[in-house]
């Protein structure tokens, strides 16, 4: 499952190139129509793009989606909507579990604090937040004038217009595009299969091929307490995708890496990649346990639980591709052969010669914070949502009192309502397993740190991991939200008189907390931001400018063909069928995750059994792009992509058609399931109308 969820780390990347192939996660507002018509004979018009990037849709939680109805109807993956149907789900109504399906408008319950955001306009401010940055200033100097300018624009943007106002940065510093988003926050539930369904195969089957995954939800957004009237959404496709046929992917690609420095390819293979894993499979094994421990439990861990086990393979395929030495070579060589050419120009060599030992130079800077770093600052030492809720309370506190040109980017004007959204939300918190993480991680601290360091036992205050978690979840009451909100409103007065036991814990941890991240602002990311806007000037300048940047969560139009492929000299088709999943099922003894919900079971004689369910394409996806909806020339809905093949997983770092592919639920499959496994027929009739 390709969803994307940011575990805090140290990565910084940066990306200009040549493409080849049906490489490319383009822009909007910079997509290569001639490139397209050269290779396919098609050129999509303006309106054409206008019309898919109007009808795409982005997850806060991490994913994507699009508008398949005039009436607000929202299509994303099941791994997607499943942070939102665990929220809303109890001990007696397993929503991930069992699915969902609303018969009419009254059933459709609301979403506690899902935000959907559409693109609807892109201002390129380069210049702006450059000139903002006057030559000779320090690196740190440096930071506080871009961040100042960029806090600035997002709030003028908001104000002139109301819509969700971000600055982007593209290209590492090599461009900055104002991004205005349509923001809806009244979202409900319509349809979501059973888990056993939408994740069949399970971890065995994930990032493989072939799949038989109805892996969809439903969602639909409101306005003013009815659903919204939405101009651009995409029609339905019954046929759906054929064999070799050029399809469009718009979604939300996560992050990639493809141009990083060599340096810095190493040290993400070295250093930054093993110690994620490390971290991925120890909470992994935590949620496991306390999963194990009863069905409560189980229900309670299995949204994180599944994040943590598709992260750890997402990541042992990317950290295969880096300690891959064809790639690696392949980059070295690349690297060398455009320092030659700027070395070999005086003038570029004095613009750009030193930027790659300037990268460099900012990674060994960055190894020397990173540990404490992550574990204070990026919260690895407080696995706990109660903590940070008191942090975000603490540090609000503080950046409230700023102006806001001077704020921490999290806490500007122009984003204010998304953070107050997530930090009253009514999502459920349960203390025994705040506690069992919490203990986990103050543990994991105390192992990297020593039981010695100054901060560890200004944390622990004298007791044990263990001891000093339930301490904390038992002494606070922010979980709450009236206390939350109450605090809020006291300010800093509040936060300074609270005896909360987590408020007093970040305001313990805060001042180094906030020392870790001025350093890494200041020396890390402020001077590699502009290494790498000159390596991308670089490139611009022996390359050209017929390029795309690395993936950074914002919309991105991919191109590709639905094709097979031969892996280890086995023949694997681009297609599998709805009748092929009774077939995976028995091969595997119908035993889990190989075992089909009832609903099936009891409606295989129904279904066409050769309608195709899921297929492959060359598209360029990474994770993010989950839920991205796959669309033909007509600008029909053929698809929705929800996973890639295993050799996909290098995709971070550099692209191939040979045998990577973007694996997609085909409308035809889709379907044919809502009408005759579900009975769901008005939501069927509605789709793409």
């Amino acid at each position: 499952m390709m969803i994307f969820r940011l575990i805090a780390v140290c990565l910084i990347v940066a990306s200009t190139l040549n493409v080849e192939a049906d490489e490319g996660m383009w822009l909007y507002n910079q997509f290569p129509k001639k490139m397209l018509k050269d290779k396919y004979g098609f050129e999509p018009t303006d309106e054409w793009l206008k019309h898919v990037r109007l009808s795409s849709v982005r997850f806060n939680s991490g994913g994507s989606g699009s508008f398949v109805s005039s009436k607000g109807l929202v299509m994303t993956n099941h791994h997607v909507g499943a942070d939102a149907l665990a929220k809303m789900s109890t001990a007696d109504r397993d929503l991930v579990k069992l699915g969902y399906h609303a018969k009419s408008a009254a059933d459709e319950p609301k979403c506690v604090d899902l935000e959907l955001n559409v693109l609807m306009n892109i201002q390129d401010v380069t210049g702006r937040v450059n000139e903002a940055v006057k030559p000779g200033q320090s690196a740190a100097d440096a930071q506080l004038a871009r961040r100042a300018v960029i806090n600035t624009i997002e709030k003028e943007a908001f104000d002139k217009s109301g819509l969700r106002s971000d600055v982007v940065t593209l290209f590492q510093g090599g461009e900055y595009h104002l991004y205005q988003f349509k923001k809806y926050t009244d979202i409900r539930l319509v349809f979501a299969p059973e888990k056993t369904i939408a994740f069949f195969g399970g971890d065995p089957d994930n990032f493989e091929y072939p799949r038989y995954d109805l892996d969809i939800c439903f969602f639909r957004v409101y306005e003013n307490g009815q659903p919204a009237k939405i101009e651009h959404y995409l029609s339905w496709s019954r046929a759906g995708a054929g064999d070799n046929e050029l399809i469009f992917v718009s979604g939300h690609p996560g992050r990639t890496s493809r141009l990083n420095t060599v340096a810095h390819l190493a040290y993400l293979r070295d250093l930054q990649f093993p110690q994620t894993l490390d971290l991925l499979r120890r909470r992994e094994v935590l949620l496991k346990t306390y999963g194990d421990r009863s069905l409560e439990n189980a229900r309670r861990a299995e949204d994180d639980l599944f994040s943590y086990q598709n992260s750890r393979k997402a990541r042992i395929g990317g950290l295969a591709g880096l300690q891959d030495p064809a790639i690696m070579n392949k980059k070295k060589a690349d690297e060398a052969e455009l320092r030659s050419k700027v070395d070999a120009d005086p003038k570029l060599r004095e613009k750009y010669g030193t930027a790659w030992d300037d990268v460099e130079k900012t990674i060994k800077f960055v190894k020397t914070i990173r540990t404490e770093y992550n574990l204070l600052e990026a919260g690895q030492a407080f696995n706990s949502e109660l903590y940070g809720i008191a942090r975000t309370l603490v540090r609000m506190a503080d950046e409230d009192a700023k102006p806001n040109a001077q704020r921490l980017r999290e806490f500007g004007e122009a984003g204010r309502a998304s953070l107050e959204q997530q930090l009253y939300s009514e999502a459920p918190i349960y203390p025994d397993l705040e506690m069992v993480k919490l203990a986990d991680s103050l543990g994991m601290m105390t192992e990297m740190l020593g039981a010695d360091h100054e901060m560890v036992k200004k944390v622990l205050d004298g007791k044990s991991p263990r001891d000093r978690a339930a301490e904390l979840v038992k002494g606070t009451s922010l979980v709450k939200v009236d206390e939350r909100r109450k605090v809020a409103k006291g300010g800093k007065s509040a936060i300074s008189n609270s005896t909360d036991a987590m408020i007093r814990l970040v305001r313990t941890i805060d001042p180094r907390a906030r020392e870790l991240r001025t350093q890494f602002d200041q020396q890390y990311d402020e001077p590699q931001r502009q290494a790498y806007a000159k390596v991308a000037a670089a490139r611009f300048a022996v390359l050209g400018s017929t390029t795309y940047p690395d993936a950074t969560f914002t919309l991105r139009l991919a191109y590709g063909t639905v094709k097979g492929y031969e892996d280890e000299g086995r023949k694997v088709e681009p297609w599998t069928t709805l009748g092929g999943t009774f077939k995976h099922a028995e091969a595997h003894g119908s035993k889990e995750p190989f075992e089909l919900p009832e609903s099936w079971l009891k409606s295989k004689d129904k279904l066409k059994a050769d309608t195709p369910f899921n297929f492959v394409s060359t598209a360029d996806i990474i994770g993010g792009n989950s839920g991205s909806p796959v669309v033909n020339k007509a600008g029909e809905l053929v698809g929705i992509i929800f996973d890639g093949n295993i050799q996909s997983l290098v995709l971070d770092f550099t692209y191939s058609d040979t045998t990577a592919r973007a694996v997609s639920v085909h409308s035809s499959g889709i379907m044919e399931a809502l009408r005759k496994v579900y009975g769901a027929t008005a939501l069927a009739d509605e789709l793409g109308h």
